[in-house]
């Protein structure tokens, strides 16, 4: 990607905004996260990365964990394998700083923990994923302190495809896709997954018996949508998609919850018209989130089950207008939260509303790129928080550009957080507030011969950290903010081609500290070191990955633990191999975990040794 004088206006009145976006336009060199309109990805001043349908099916991934760890800046902690529980840090902010969109849509979090469950998301409704890096509360609100992951399942092309696999642990996988065009003016898609996996024992120096089975898990997975076009103005999509998940992990003490059903079942709809340099998009959905845990030797039904029951609608008003060589955007999201959270003697009731309205703007003056983005969110719970981001680019050079920006953001305290939840023995903080940060970034890239590089460096003081208290005299817990953390890295990222063979390098150092007496957080590894090396040869497509994830630990110490448990570095290599036997007909192969490396990145928790897959995959 060479750093060229584009002209905005030709490139951002293509479409407008975020929500639709992804419906209208399939080029590999547009984004639609950063700022809420479609923009080149080289004139976004965030650090960014782009992960198409090509690309992880050229990885070969079997989860999203398998894709986000790949990415710059991104450290992914996982209890066990695929299905189970994962948390994604991105540039060090904890888990629940990270905003999970689908479609521009924000993922329901239904725990107290305030997290969005990316492991659950199955790898076959994604078709790309964006991810941005850094603090974008004051384009999308609460959540968005550390980046933003944009799950993207719309693909526009017509045509088809049906996939088989299978895998070690009994690992076997089906889908199958169809996008017919009806007309000139409508496409329609129909899509389908199932994945299962025995699974392994993912805590086997667990002393009770019931935790030595297989923690397998189950997806099944349908999409079905339509986008119409009514004229030159006027376009529309409806669509709807669920799936279903039952994993199996290990409670760690008798009769104890040790299985998860999860159902999710989302449904949108959206408008959009474009005249000149103006458009707009309204979009609706409405999403059904029921996540039960139980103990398998009690069943279902019985003593020890526990239900979140949540809904969310969302309602998005987008518009956006070409103003010389940029874009100004403007829109309202309302949100509402509603939640039952119960087991089968004590059920809490919440519900949320937040309303919130926004501005961004980008323009191109010769060689200067500015960016502005405001936001006020007026939460019927916590009050109104107002956030804002500023970044310029600087082109002094042809191809190579300096960047400054500075952005504040914030994290909604959950509703078990703020209200308790009795089942749990928490009780309420009305008072809690949100979490705030602050980030200073600095970046330089360019095009240096073959060479493409981007170096960032940024500090992200993070305050009114929630932290959890249990007082043993009452047995009873609650959530104060009493914390704060600072956090300062480095990280550059660079790709380059060699004859046949194109090469990705990521090189990260962070630095993440608790301010009170300079703890190192946890789950953050200190040095990240990626590869990627992809080639063609004799017809064979091959890529390979090399992943290092410098020392860390899996804790903090707090009234629970005294002391750190430290937590040794790692590496991983993967290979992947695709050979197309016909034009429409085409075989992959892939080894995880090559030379079988025995890890953890959550103490107590084994991770998979060596694996292998086999798929093939038929087009039309």
């Amino acid at each position: 990607m060479k750093l060229k004088k584009l002209s905005l206006f030709t490139a951002l009145s293509v479409t407008a905004f975020s929500g639709w976006a992804q419906n209208s336009n399939t080029e590999e060199n547009l984004v639609v996260t950063a700022n809420r309109f479609q923009q080149p990805v080289n004139t976004v001043l965030a650090p960014t990365s782009v992960v198409t349908r090509e690309d992880i099916d050229k990885w070969q991934a079997k989860s999203m964990a398998d894709v986000m760890r790949r990415l710059p800046g991104v450290d992914v902690a996982v209890s066990g394998g695929i299905g189970q529980n994962s948390d994604i840090y991105i540039r060090g902010a904890e888990s629940r700083h990270t905003l999970v969109l689908i479609d521009g849509i924000p993922l329901a979090k239904s725990g107290i923990a305030g997290t969005a469950d990316f492991s659950q998301i199955p790898v076959s409704l994604v078709q790309r994923i964006e991810l941005i890096r850094g603090p974008r509360s004051a384009v999308y609100g609460a959540d968005a302190i550390g980046g933003v992951i944009n799950v993207i399942t719309q693909n526009s092309n017509p045509g088809g495809q049906v996939q088989a696999g299978i895998g070690s642990n009994h690992f076997q996988q089906y889908d199958g896709s169809v996008r017919q065009q009806l007309g000139d003016n409508t496409l329609v898609t129909i899509a389908g997954a199932f994945e299962e996996t025995n699974g392994f024992n993912i805590r086997p120096n667990s002393t009770y018996n019931v935790d030595s089975d297989r923690d397998g898990f189950r997806n099944k997975t349908f999409w079905a949508g339509v986008n119409h076009t009514f004229n030159d103005r006027f376009s529309g999509f409806a669509r709807g998609y669920g799936y279903s998940n039952s994993t199996g992990y290990d409670a760690g003490y008798i009769n104890g919850g040790d299985k998860r059903q999860l159902y999710n079942h989302t449904y949108e709809t959206g408008l959009s018209f474009t005249n000149g340099i103006y458009s707009s998009v309204l979009m609706g959905s409405y999403q059904r989130y029921k996540d039960y845990n139980y103990a398998s030797t009690l069943g279902l039904y019985n003593d020890g089950t526990s239900l979140d029951d949540m809904t969310q609608r969302n309602l998005q008003w987008g518009n956006s207008f070409v103003v010389g060589q940029g874009t100004i955007s403007a829109g309202i999201d309302w949100q509402q939260q509603k939640l039952t959270s119960s087991d089968t003697v004590i059920s809490d009731a919440y519900k949320r509303d937040n309303t919130g309205y926004y501005l961004t703007a980008q323009q191109q003056i010769e060689t200067l790129t500015l960016e502005a983005s405001v936001r006020g969110d007026d939460n019927d719970q916590f009050g109104w928080n107002g956030t804002w981001q500023t970044g310029a680019g600087w082109e002094f050079a042809p191809d190579y550009r300096v960047t400054m920006s500075y952005g504040t953001g914030f994290q909604a305290p959950t509703l078990g957080q703020m209200y308790g939840q009795k089942r749990l023995q928490i009780i309420s903080n009305p008072d809690l507030d949100p979490e705030t940060s602050q980030q200073w970034e600095i970046g330089l890239e360019g095009q240096t011969g073959p060479l493409n590089w981007q170096l960032s460096a940024y500090r992200n003081k993070i305050d009114n950290l929630i932290t959890y208290f249990y007082d043993y005299a009452t047995w009873q817990g609650t959530y104060y903010n009493i914390q704060s953390a600072t956090i300062k890295g480095i990280e550059w990222t660079g790709t380059f081609d060699t004859g046949i063979f194109s090469h990705q390098i990521t090189i990260g150092y962070l630095d993440p500290r608790r301010d009170q007496d300079n703890e190192v957080l946890a789950h953050r590894s200190k040095q990240q070191y990626k590869y990627q090396l992809d080639w063609k040869m004799l017809g064979f497509d091959m890529d390979v990955a090399y992943q290092y994830f410098g020392k860390s630990y899996n804790n903090n110490t707090n009234q629970f633990a005294a002391t750190q448990r430290r937590m040794p570095g790692y590496s991983l290599v993967d290979i992947a191999a695709s050979y197309p036997i016909t034009s429409h007909l085409t075989v992959r192969g892939r080894i995880a975990n090559l030379f079988d490396k025995d890890y953890e990145t959550v103490y107590g928790y084994q991770t998979p040794g060596r694996e292998y897959y086999l798929t093939g995959s038929y087009t039309f």
